[in-house]
């Protein structure tokens, strides 16, 4: 529920999408599900794992819907009322040729001092989408839409766990390209350093000062981004993270979030924002006229 994601998929390999493919079908043919399903996926190294399969609607629907534009849960409905797919012209996957970003919308901004930090247990209050045939500029837009509109410039702290050092050398690197300062407390700064990327060297909260959250208190920071170091969020991690609501700074705490952040940086800094109806994107993958 807490998630965004990506129609059609922007990072997964052809053929895990066929994996997912079938084993979808698979499921829904031995569970002989009518109506509509709902699975849960994990990839991990190039494996396709299942979670869970529910046989209903998920809250997904009306984004896949829209994304599409076909209405999936009337069509779901009359189905189970004894139509055909077929009778209903709905036969084939479609495959849109531009992308739809859903985004959550959290309500943390009304909570001061709870921990943003996502987990089982649903907190968002509802959701947007962005689209786009450029991935970086849906995934903006979304993010515009979520109220966490993406810098344009300025400077970004960076501070992420052990396992994710080798991970955030891209996005470091390509933010650092862009414009960017960054800074960092010193194990990831000199991390960074070591593969060429420049970032000056904040002490941690304890330590005193400077340090981040001084920086957020003077306005001074434009966007985060930290991991958890690990399932117990440490102080210093939670103090960054509520802070940064009270100051309405963008903060992002997984390496995937922070590839599409600097996707969407960079399609902002350098096209055009531009907005079309719903109708106008779903021309564009089907020559009937649809109504969703």
């Amino acid at each position: 529920g807490d998630s965004a994601c990506s129609l059609p998929t922007h990072s997964l390999p052809p053929a895990v999408v066929d994996e997912i493919r079938r084993q979808t079908k698979a499921l829904a043919q031995e569970l002989e599900v009518v109506g509509l399903m709902n699975v849960q996926f994990a990839v991990k190294n190039g494996e396709v794992y299942v979670l869970e399969v529910n046989p209903r609607a998920s809250r997904t629907i009306p984004f896949v819907s829209k994304a599409i534009g076909v209405p999936l849960a009337k069509l779901a409905s009359q189905v189970m009322a004894g139509q055909k797919l077929a009778d209903l012209g709905f036969t084939e996957e479609i495959i849109p040729k531009y992308f739809s970003v859903k985004e959550v919308v959290l309500p943390f901004v009304k909570f001061r001092g709870v921990d943003i930090l996502l987990g089982p247990e649903m907190k968002s209050t509802g959701e947007v989408m962005g689209m786009d045939v450029d991935f970086g500029m849906a995934f903006a837009k979304a993010q515009m839409a979520a109220s966490s509109t993406l810098p344009l410039k300025g400077t970004v702290f960076v501070s992420v766990k052990d396992k994710d050092k080798d991970l955030v050398v891209p996005t470091a690197k390509a933010l650092f390209d862009l414009k960017f300062k960054l800074v960092a407390t010193e194990g990831t700064a000199n991390f960074l350093k070591q593969h060429g990327i420049e970032a000056d060297m904040l002490k941690k909260i304890k330590e005193g000062s400077p340090n981040v959250i001084d920086l957020i208190q003077e306005g001074k920071l434009d966007l985060i981004i930290n991991t958890p170091a690990g399932e117990k969020p440490r102080q210093d991690e939670i103090r960054i993270r509520t802070m940064r609501v009270s100051r309405g700074v963008p903060c992002i705490t997984t390496i995937e979030g922070a590839q599409a952040s600097v996707s969407g940086i960079r399609a902002m800094k350098e096209k055009k924002l531009t907005a079309q109806s719903l109708q106008d994107y779903h021309r564009a993958t089907s020559k009937k006229p649809v109504h969703v």
